[in-house]
């Protein structure tokens, strides 16, 4: 029979206060020990501590307000930032995001060049392997506080006989106004749903270590449903909820 390895000191320390969230020692809304206590008490360094929060974190068990310090979230608490999904269009023929909000990007996304893999060709019904014009930006909304990755996708098939053929399209947003020029009708499918971040996609995300992100594929399609482009969302997982009109 092999023998069990002991759990890493965060795991232990992820354990017995989710023990204690649990049995009511510390109740819902109720701030946690400071880092610096729970280093005490545990004999651990603050990292360690920060590490077992961040399990925490990932179950929905604690949240971290910025200046406040560590609670214990209910079960049935709201999280602090609801975010409507979907786009509409603005009088003026713009499109815009039903969260209302303005996002710039971090740098001025550049088109390049990339071949479909299997499962976005499988999305956008092109064969795998077809060139795509691809942006990738950084989001920032509210003064920095909000960030989210996007990336669009335009396959080249899409652009056949219009002035796109010989230069690249504008990314997403401004994408649907130039889809729409060239005659489209314009509707969406988003798919949703959750995973851990890469590390490079934790860190422009300033995700702390074990909080899971919302991946959102976005498919741009036509009014006889042929995909025309494919957008990647990738937000902030541990204190956001999202909301779609039904």
């Amino acid at each position: 029979m092999p023998v069990e390895k002991p759990k890493p000191r965060y795991k232990q320390i992820a354990d017995h206060l989710r023990e204690g969230i649990l049995s009511g020692t510390y109740p819902a809304g109720q701030p946690l020990p400071s880092e610096e206590s729970l280093a005490k008490q545990y004999g651990v360094t603050r990292p360690t501590v920060r590490q077992g929060i961040a399990e925490l974190r990932a179950a929905g068990l604690v949240e971290v307000m910025m200046g406040r310090g560590m609670f214990v979230r209910s079960p049935h608490s709201r999280p602090s930032l609801t975010r409507p999904r979907g786009v509409r269009r603005e009088p003026d023929g713009r499109y815009v995001e039903a969260d209302g909000l303005r996002w710039d990007d971090a740098e001025e996304p550049v088109a390049t060049r990339t071949d479909a893999p299997l499962a976005l060709a499988d999305l956008l019904r092109i064969p795998p392997g077809e060139p795509m014009y691809t942006y990738d930006a950084l989001q920032t909304a509210d003064r920095g506080r909000l960030r989210q990755l996007r990336r669009t996708y335009v396959p080249f098939s899409v652009l056949l006989g219009t002035k796109f053929e010989e230069q690249a399209p504008p990314p997403a947003p401004h994408l649907y106004s130039a889809l729409a020029e060239l005659g489209h009708e314009l509707h969406f499918t988003e798919y949703v749903r959750t995973r851990m971040p890469l590390p490079d996609q934790a860190q422009a995300l300033r995700l702390p270590d074990g909080v899971p992100m919302f991946q959102i594929l976005r498919v741009t399609l036509s009014a006889d449903d042929k995909p025309l482009a494919l957008e990647e969302f990738h937000l902030p997982g541990d204190d956001l909820e999202l909301s779609y009109p039904l």
